[in-house]
């Protein structure tokens, strides 16, 4: 079988399934008791495991299966969480992201793992003690059979036949297990009759167990004979018999049956109907999600982005020439082809919304992946972080999701290395010892917002500008001229860094340079705004997607100019005596909130050929976050879908527009940024 053409699938699940396990030990981690969320990790790591043993990863499913074991003695109650236990676990992921990454980028997947294979083996052998003093508890529960399978067991000892739990160890290097398992079942369904098996058959089929599995049987034949045949049966290395006393049995099912939890659902009899009835919602609330979640996962299928990309690239070319037909009806006015025309577009723009709904990801999954990294590195450095996480629904194109996530990574090392103190130093300045990051995302306009903020020391102007100075990328003789704002910017040039201490951690003076470099080869900015002892807030500005927008089109003398329908809150036009002076600047009284106004002409430098001074002024009200701005423009033309294109490496720089488009009568127009207007 060819496996290379299941690459991508198999790349594609695996980082679901570590993504998964990643964000359940950060919840283990804040409920130690909750064996649903093990069991949630359990799944994923089982699942992982199989497919890379399918895809021949060895390193990768030997890992897993160790860390499987782990996890497995959580499950049983045969060892309790702790923070030494889940920071070996942690690392046992960070081995696993590792693999899958190599082989994505065309590796061979392979990785020395023993050291952390070593840990997990000591953990389970360390915990020894507490699995023996547990063992009674995990006896009676291997005890635990309802009212029909006590029934036969009962019986059969009544006919002369020997109750026995066969319990079954595998050789740790056993490839098959489910075989063996069937083959240790023929051999007992030979000398006697198999009542049950933990875990349940299922359970066995799948190799969803440890190396061991215990056989509940009756049988005439004696214990040594038992124990023989199923030595025979290869890569079995121990069997352990305990004789089954069924009148201890029947006392223990009275006693425990109301509060068990764990029933078989293959195995649901009378005994388990007569249990009290609030029992029965337990029993099948979390069956229903399930099978929702099953029944939803059927519907969906995985498309490659680049198809997404031809798609999107087609209908851009689409959109230019519905643009183009509409001028055309509207110059020969005729009803059929304007009535044709019209109902084409209202069908384009469902196709153009579902289009752009298909690349939309809700930023979560890059957000999920930090609680675990700030946890190991605030441990890393001796200090308290907690990561608060705003607005991981917030959706954003696929093609700038895939690339913010490395630029987050280093403002989140930056925030807790250099932003929040050390406990002691927090304590000795008022503070709380634990820091708090918050990563927040929301939508303003047509752009998505995110901020790293921090309540940690904030930066410090001089010792900026200090090092600046020495390392030439600012005169002395300037440096005190600059505001906060352009000193703050001064830690985004390449090789600039305050750190005292080279780590691996920063000092080195590389990452804020490549975040700023990536966020504005996205077509976004960033921007940092700090106060001395209280906190810094690094706030980035991302396009909502990278094609097609809603529009109002504008007119600036015979220039044209777009303005995203997202960032206006509305038109209007006023008179010259309603603009008011303050500080120098232009503002107007709009519904009791002073908006300065800022006019286009002036701003993009458009000669006017007339100098006369209008009486009445078209204005766009527009909105970033808080903030408001009033464009004055010379007139309103309408509102459009329109295709955003670059304008190109030489212009990318220009200041305040975002784009450009072609219009339908094949003219050029320029699009406003009006976040950068405000800013």
């Amino acid at each position: 079988m060819e496996l290379s053409q299941y690459l991508d699938i198999f790349l594609e699940e695996s980082k679901e399934h570590l993504e998964t396990i990643n964000n359940q030990l950060v919840e283990l981690e804040r409920n130690p008791q909750s064996i649903e969320i093990v069991n949630e990790i359990f799944r994923s790591a089982h699942t992982l495991k199989g497919m890379s043993a399918t895809m021949g990863y060895e390193d990768l499913a030997s890992l897993t299966h160790q860390m499987e074991n782990v996890l497995d003695m959580i499950r049983n109650h045969k060892l309790s969480v702790s923070s030494n236990l889940l920071d070996v676990i942690f690392r046992s992921v960070e081995y696993l992201e590792e693999m899958v990454f190599s082989i994505a980028d065309g590796g061979d997947g392979k990785k020395d793992v023993s050291d952390v294979v070593a840990l997990l083996v000591k953990i389970e052998k360390g915990e020894m003690i507490e699995t023996v003093s547990n063992s009674a508890s995990g006896s009676e529960e291997e005890h635990e059979y309802d009212s029909y399978e006590l029934t036969i067991l009962q019986q059969s000892e009544e006919q002369g036949y020997l109750p026995l739990e066969v319990k079954v160890t595998l050789r740790k290097d056993c490839l098959l297990k489910a075989a063996r398992v069937f083959m240790v079942f023929e051999v007992v369904e030979q000398i006697g009759e198999v009542i049950k098996s933990t875990p349940p058959v299922e359970q066995l089929e799948e190799e969803n167990f440890d190396d061991s599995f215990v056989v509940t049987m009756v049988t005439k034949e004696n214990q040594e004979d038992v124990i023989e045949r199923i030595m025979k049966v290869s890569e079995v290395e121990k069997v352990e018999i305990n004789i089954i006393h069924t009148k201890n049995l029947s006392v223990m099912e009275k006693k425990d049956t109301p509060i068990e939890p764990d029933t078989d659902k293959n195995e649901f009899d009378l005994s388990i109907i007569e249990v009290a009835a609030t029992v029965e919602p337990a029993t099948k609330t979390p069956e229903t999600p399930a099978a929702t979640k099953a029944g939803q996962s059927n519907k969906t299928i995985r498309v490659s982005i680049d198809r997404l990309d031809g798609l999107m690239n087609l209908f851009e070319e689409l959109v230019i020439d519905r643009g183009r037909l509409e001028q055309i009806s509207k110059e020969l006015n005729e009803a059929e082809l304007i009535e044709t025309v019209e109902r084409m577009s209202r069908i384009s723009n469902d196709l153009q919304n579902i289009i752009l709904n298909m690349r939309m990801v809700p930023i979560e999954t890059v957000f999920n992946r930090f609680p675990r990294m700030v946890r190991q590195l605030a441990r890393d450095l001796g200090k308290k972080v907690e990561i608060e996480i705003i607005g991981a629904e917030t959706e954003l194109d696929r093609t700038v999701m895939d690339e913010i996530g490395d630029p987050l990574v280093h403002l989140l090392r930056n925030a807790i290395d250099h932003g929040i103190e050390m406990p002691d130093k927090r304590r000795s300045a008022g503070k709380d010892e634990e820091g708090k990051i918050t990563l927040k995302a929301f939508h303003s306009g047509n752009h998505v917002f995110i901020e790293i903020v921090d309540n940690g020391g904030g930066i410090s102007r001089q010792k900026v500008l200090n090092k600046a100075i020495s390392r030439g990328i600012v005169a002395k003789q300037a440096a005190d001229s600059l505001t906060d704002q352009e000193v703050f910017q001064l830690i985004l040039s390449s090789g600039f860094s305050t750190a005292e201490v080279i780590s691996d951690i920063s000092g080195r003076g590389v990452g804020l340079d490549v975040v700023k470099n990536t966020i504005e080869s996205l077509g976004g900015n960033i921007t940092i705004d700090s106060t001395e002892g209280k906190g810094t807030t690094f706030s980035i500005q991302l396009p909502l997607t990278l094609s097609i927008i809603s529009v109002l089109l504008t007119e600036v003398e015979k220039e044209k100019y777009a303005i995203p329908l997202s960032s206006i809150i509305e038109t209007a036009i006023i008179k010259k005596e309603e603009i008011l002076t303050a500080h120098g600047q232009e503002v107007i009284d709009f519904r009791g909130k002073i908006v300065p106004i800022v006019h286009l002409e002036k701003v993009f430098h458009v000669k006017k050929e007339d100098c006369m001074q209008a009486d009445l002024y078209s204005i766009v009200l527009v909105k970033k976050g808080e903030k408001m701005a009033a464009l004055v423009v010379d007139s309103f033309i309408g509102q459009q879908e329109v295709v955003l294109k670059a304008l190109g490496q030489y212009l990318s720089s220009t200041y305040a527009i975002s784009g450009a488009t072609i219009l339908g009568d094949g003219q050029v127009a320029l699009i406003v940024d009006c976040n950068a207007l405000i800013k």
